[in-house]
C-alpha cells in the first residue's frame, strides 16, 4: 500500500515486549514517501537492564535503512527509551535524520508539530530514576501479558491487553502535568502548529488536534496520511486477523464450490 506518510512509534527494539517480527511485517507492506519514527524506537533502558537484541531487531532496522536507500525519507525522533540520541540531534545520514521534534505540512496544508511526547510526562523529563523504576514494574506487566494471552490465543480466544490497562490506569492516577492530550494540543499551538503528534504512551489515537500513533508492543499501529490528505488509523493486528479471516472464507469457498462441482454432499 503506498502513503505520502507513515507514523510509527513505540518500536521498543531490544526489548522482550517488542513485536519486531509485526512491525518487519508491516514495513513490508508500504511505501511511503515519509516515514516518521516518533520516538522509543531503540529502548535503550531495557537494554541497560540486560535485555538482549534479537535477529528481528537487526531486521527491522535494516528494512527502514532500505526504504531509506530507496528514496523515503526518514526522520527519527528522539524518545525517552532512546535517549542516547541526545548528542546526534540534527545528524543527517542520506535519507535519515535524527530530531528532537519536527513539523510537517501535511498535503491538507495545515502544520503537524510531531514529538515523542516524554516532554509532557513529568516522570519521565524530571524524575528519570522513578521513571525508569515504573518502566520495570511495565516490563513484568508485559511479561504477564505475554503469559496470559499465550492461553488465550490456544483457547482461541481474541487477545487482550492487560498491560496496557494497568498502564493507562497508573498514567491516570499520577496526573502526569495534567491531561497529556490537552497539554499536547497546547504545546503544538505553542509551536503555531495545527495539530499534535505524538507517541509515548501507547494510545492511537486521531482527532482534529490530537493524534498518537500508539506502539508495537501491544497494539501494533500506525498513523498513514494518504494521498489524498486524509489521515488514518492502522491497526496492524486486526489487519492481519482481517486477512487471515478473509483467507479462510476463501479456503471455504473453495473447497465449497470445489465439492458441489464433484456432486459430493456439503454439509454448512
Amino acid at each position: 500500500m503506498s502513503y505520502r506518510t507513515v507514523i510509527i512509534s513505540d518500536l521498543h527494539l531490544g526489548s522482550k515486549a517488542s513485536r519486531s517480527k509485526d512491525i518487519i511485517n508491516f514495513l513490508e507492506t508500504i511505501e511511503c514517501h515519509n516515514l516518521f519514527l516518533n520516538g522509543d524506537i531503540i529502548d535503550g533502558w531495557a537494554m541497560k537492564r540486560g535485555s538482549k537484541w534479537k535477529d528481528s531487531h537487526t531486521k527491522v532496522i535494516r528494512k527502514i535503512l532500505k526504504m531509506a536507500e530507496k528514496g523515503t525519507n526518514v526522520v527519527w525522533v528522539k524518545g525517552n527509551h532512546d535517549d542516547f540520541l541526545e548528542n546526534y540531534m540534527g545528524l543527517t545520514l542520506g535519507n535519515i535524520t535524527i530530531k528532537k521534534d519536527l513539523i510537517y505540512k501535511g498535503i491538507d496544508k495545515r502544520l503537524y508539530y510531531i514529538f515523542h511526547g516524554d516532554v509532557l510526562d513529568v516522570f519521565s523529563s524530571k524524575f528519570k530514576l522513578i521513571a525508569k523504576i515504573g518502566s520495570i514494574g511495565y516490563d513484568f506487566a508485559l511479561w504477564l501479558n505475554r503469559i496470559y494471552n499465550k492461553y488465550r490465543e490456544l483457547r482461541k480466544l481474541p487477545y487482550y491487553s492487560i498491560s496496557n490497562d494497568i498502564k493507562q490506569g497508573v498514567k491516570a492516577a499520577v496526573n502526569f502535568v495534567g491531561d497529556f492530550e490537552k497539554n499536547a494540543v497546547l504545546l503544538s499551538k505553542q509551536k503555531n502548529c495545527d495539530v499534535a503528534v505524538c507517541g509515548h504512551i501507547h494510545k492511537v489515537e486521531l482527532s482534529e488536534k490530537y493524534m498518537n500513533s500508539g506502539d508495537w508492543c501491544e497494539s501494533c499501529t500506525a498513523l498513514v496520511e494518504h494521498h489524498n490528505g486524509k489521515w488514518e488509523i492502522i491497526i496492524w493486528t486486526k489487519e492481519k486477523d482481517n486477512e487471515s479471516s478473509n483467507n479462510s472464507k476463501e479456503d471455504v469457498s473453495s473447497d465449497f464450490e470445489s465439492q458441489r462441482k464433484e456432486g459430493k454432499e456439503v454439509v454448512v
